[in-house]
């Protein structure tokens, strides 16, 4: 299982902002599981949080040329290089604490953020990582720039990068970033860039006000770059790569898809962003209140009638305990055989009918999505009264110790309030 990840220490840092010119002194802090990235400005009145997060983007046009979130007035602009840096180091949980309206652009990528991270250590935590496979092809067009998203095993980026005002300049990159030191090495070093011929009119707009030639490369028309060396022969597409992955950490879990971009900016990324979060929710096994009906449970379980005994979810919290229902009817195909003239519902199958429960709460996670529990121990059974035709069964189900390859619950069934049947019940999760 891929663990979720935060910091090891506290760990402080300062610089200026790329576009407001401001200076931050920002601090790092741990955060706990799930708790997600989370700026705090401290230098406003009850120190206001905001989450990095879809939908705490500022309002578009408000900000150009970055990413900015705010929440009650609250901002913090250019949060991308920054976000592409947790994404590629691979932490969720961070509380970021800043005095000023802007994160310090550094040397314009994501490379000094990498090290303050490993300066300040990275830690798993004890809860896998939330993961969302795409499941249907999104295309998403805005003038002659396109961005698509393909389903995938794993994460990739193609981004073709075309500018008309620059002579010669078309560049194309395609990474897998399976492996952890793919955006270390072949896409942190890249900076940030503007063409000479927006440059001033950028800053008569009040944009790159902290910008140099030092923490930005300025082009010129013939893509000759200006006081500055280049750190790889097509490293401005590989920027575009660090401020689109950057963009994607705001959807707030890991994501497996191919993603193919055509002079893609910050409007379109975030538009994508939109689009996977409304895909996740459409496929989701998470409903309001955690209710799954029978169509949901088909989408975990491979089981199918006659042998599914879980009518409906009624309560899920994924790894931690869930609660189905099952209403026994004279016309459940068991009745047929089990005690004729006096029916009686099988104490086994009201502990698979438990089990089943624990197997949507185990394989309900993006983690788990796709394998199979296999019973591997039954304990501590005990049948208290019998069930039969009209009584509704309640299954509770509490998770014991749920690992990436194991599962251990405690189970009970009720009717009426009262327990008719209770067992410990262990499981393989195979693939």
């Amino acid at each position: 299982m891929d663990f979720q990840r935060t910091i090891a220490k506290e760990i402080s840092f300062s610089g200026t902002g790329l576009h407001t010119g401001n200076k931050s002194n920002v601090t790092l802090r741990p955060a706990d599981i799930d708790t997600g990235i989370v700026f705090v400005r401290c230098d406003l009145p009850g120190s206001p949080r905001v989450k990095a997060a879809i939908s705490s983007l500022s309002t578009v046009g408000k900000t150009p040329r970055r990413t900015t979130i705010e929440f009650q007035g609250a901002q913090v602009q250019t949060i991308e290089h920054f976000m592409a840096a947790l994404s590629g180091s691979g932490i969720d949980n961070l509380e970021i604490e800043l005095d000023n309206n802007e994160m310090p652009g550094l040397d314009g990528s994501s490379l000094k953020y990498l090290d303050i991270l490993s300066q300040a250590g990275i830690k798993e935590q004890d809860k896998g990582r939330n993961y969302f496979s795409l499941k249907e092809q999104i295309r998403i067009e805005e003038g002659g720039a396109s961005i698509m998203a393909l389903p995938c095993d794993d994460f990739k980026i193609s981004y073709t990068l075309d500018y008309n005002l620059v002579e010669h300049r078309t560049e194309f990159i395609e990474l897998n970033f399976s492996a952890p030191e793919v955006f270390k090495q072949e896409i942190a070093p890249a900076r940030t860039f503007c063409l000479e011929s927006e440059a001033k009119e950028l800053q008569r707009q009040g944009l790159g006000l902290g910008a140099n030639y030092e923490n930005t490369l300025v082009l010129t028309r013939d893509g000759t770059v200006i006081n500055n060396t280049v750190r790889f022969c097509d490293e401005f597409v590989r920027h575009k790569i660090l401020d689109l992955m950057g963009d994607l950490n705001l959807l707030g879990f890991s994501l497996k898809a191919h993603i193919i971009a055509l002079k893609s900016g910050h409007s379109l990324n975030l538009k994508l962003v939109n689009a996977i979060i409304k895909q996740r929710e459409k496929y989701s096994m998470k409903k309001e209140g955690g209710i799954l009906e029978v169509a949901d449970i088909m989408k975990i379980l491979p089981h199918r009638e006659p042998f599914l005994f879980v009518d409906r979810i009624i309560k899920l919290e994924y790894g931690k305990h869930a609660t189905g229902i099952k209403n026994v009817t004279i016309n459940d195909y068991f009745f047929k055989g089990h005690f004729p003239g006096h029916p009686v519902m099988p104490g086994v199958i009201i502990i698979e009918a438990m089990a089943q429960v624990g197997g949507v709460m185990m394989l309900a996670p993006e983690e788990n999505r796709g394998k199979l529990a296999f019973f591997m121990a039954i304990n501590n059974v005990k049948f208290r009264k019998p069930v039969v035709p009209g009584d509704q069964l309640i299954l509770e189900v509490e998770a014991v110790k749920v690992k990436s390859k194991t599962g251990q619950v405690r189970g009970r069934a009720l009717v009426e309030g009262k327990v008719v049947a209770e067992a410990d019940l262990m499981f393989a999760l195979v693939e």
